[in-house]
């Protein structure tokens, strides 16, 4: 922290409150503020609108994208049922958002800002939200405003103590550092270079993932039996049978959606005739295994927990917990399955293709596992349940309220297609192939280099590069801020 001086209390109009004099020092003094890297002054119009939920309707040809959109662990915005809303076409407000196009949250989650990987014509933006007008160093920017570096000033900066936080353009006011050794320029396009490739690595893994559940959908669809799907009205003995009275079970759209995945020319089978068990994860609860101790860090002796809640739609864990407990406790092996059993992370899934030492789920996490066979069926087994999410299926094989719940006894009537072994290839190479990452990289072919591989690699691959990357940026972003020498480093 650095030290409050009287010039700084009249530049902030004399205001004393101890967290708006509470000022973040750093070693490296070149540095711009946020205002001063945007291409023109920030304007009215670049603050989104507020449509009320008044207009939210089920299908229009137009959007609203929430401020829930920004998340911290995605360089991309994620756009789901909750976070891109149908409008009515009259309350539309044409940002003219292109691919590129930088967001950034003002209420809320203050702070977090992503990049569109597309052009968004018929989107519109929450009030919470600015597009920030960006042209040079655009990479650069975006890779600091992602760093705990401005985000701990935005911090300070905004008021405490109300229920919600306003930041208005307090943002602007945040210091961006530059580098200071002979070769800045080329550490600026390092940076930018990393930044780009994380981006490209999260396209990638969103483009994966839509294959893989297009390629399901292609394979159910031309395969079909000579068959026509008829819908019948539930009947007592039908009520009796699944012994449950929900309509979207017994729904038009469920009963057609079920009919083409049993209608699949080579047939389907349940997750028991697979050969799979159905179990509830580890119950962390005192009563089960006594006290334990949570930690953010890894500490030697913990088990690592991955809950649901840290899954991701596309199959990976962008987070995980700690857990410390002296009782032998129920781990994962290669093979298993998560899959989020509850509430809205429910048909959130990953497979474990390695036996980790001390990894657990939870009891809101279902654990499907397989003694012994081809790692590849567990994976499609996990690209099919994505498809379920995809489709709704998965919710309406639920029961309850609040996201409802997939109990095991459910299993059962699941239908997974008997795909041949070539086409579930074709869709297990999309999730998880392993392949040799290039050397010999440099500033120039780094990212076509890198854009070459993440064609052939799967999600898992992908995201473990990812994950490289956003650590090895943020040291580098680390070293920016403390005025240290940045080496070029491609590893």
């Amino acid at each position: 922290m650095a030290v409050t001086t009287y010039k700084y209390i009249i530049g902030i109009k004399y205001n004393l409150a101890p967290s708006q004099l509470m000022t973040l020092g750093s070693p490296n003094k070149n540095m711009l503020f946020v205002r001063d890297l945007l291409s023109r002054k920030l304007e009215f119009s670049d603050n989104g609108n507020e449509v009320g939920s008044v207009n939210y309707i089920s299908r229009s040809p137009k959007y609203f994208i929430r401020a829930k959109a920004l998340q911290k662990e995605s360089f991309l915005p994620f756009l789901t049922e909750e976070t891109e809303i149908p409008i009515r076409p009259q309350v539309f407000t044409n940002f003219d958002l292109k691919a590129g196009d930088l967001l950034i949250s003002k209420d809320s989650n203050i702070g977090e800002v992503v990049i569109l990987d597309k052009d968004l014509p018929n989107h519109t933006i929450s009030g919470a939200l600015y597009k920030l007008p960006v042209q040079e160093n655009k990479y650069y920017l975006f890779a600091f405003l992602k760093h705990k570096h401005f985000l701990n000033q935005l911090d300070l900066l905004v008021p405490k103590g109300s229920t919600i936080r306003h930041a208005k353009t307090l943002f602007l006011d945040c210091k961006i550092p530059f580098p200071n050794q002979k070769n800045k320029d080329d550490v600026v396009s390092y940076v930018e270079l990393l930044t780009q490739a994380i981006i490209n690595k999260e396209k990638g893994i969103r483009k994966k993932h839509q294959q893989i559940l297009d390629k399901i959908e292609k394979e159910l669809l031309d395969n079909q039996k000579n068959e026509e799907f008829e819908y019948q009205q539930p009947n007592l003995v039908k009520l009796k049978k699944y012994n449950r009275i929900n309509a979207g079970f017994f729904s038009e759209y469920f009963s057609k959606s079920e009919f083409i995945i049993k209608n699949y020319h080579l047939g389907f089978s349940n997750i028991k005739n697979l050969g799979f068990t159905v179990s509830r994860g580890q119950n962390l609860q005192i009563s089960c295994i006594g006290k334990s101790v949570y930690s953010a860090k890894y500490k030697e002796g913990f088990y690592t927990v991955i809950k649901p809640k840290h899954l991701s739609i596309y199959g990976t864990a962008f987070s995980q917990e700690y857990l410390g407990n002296a009782k032998k406790l129920k781990t994962l092996k290669a093979g298993d399955i998560i899959f989020g059993a509850e509430g809205f992370d429910k048909g959130r899934s990953m497979v474990i293709l390695k036996d980790k030492d001390k990894t657990i789920t939870n009891i809101h996490g279902i654990t499907i596992n397989h003694k012994e066979g081809d790692i590849s069926l567990f994976i499609f087994i996990k690209c099919f349940l994505d498809y379920l999410r995809k489709t709704g299926m998965t919710d309406l094989y639920a029961v309850g309220g609040n996201g409802g719940s997939l109990a095991m006894k459910y299993w059962d009537i699941i239908p997974f297609p008997n795909f041949p072994k070539n086409k579930q290839d074709q869709i297990v190479g999309l999730y998880h192939n392993l392949t040799v990452y290039p050397k010999h990289l440099n500033l120039k072919n780094f990212l076509e280099e890198d854009r070459k591989w993440n064609e052939k690699a799967g999600i898992v691959e992908i995201d473990k590069s990812t994950k490289r990357l956003k650590k090895q940026l943020n040291n580098v972003l680390d070293k920016i801020v403390n005025d240290e020498i940045v080496n070029l480093e491609f590893i």
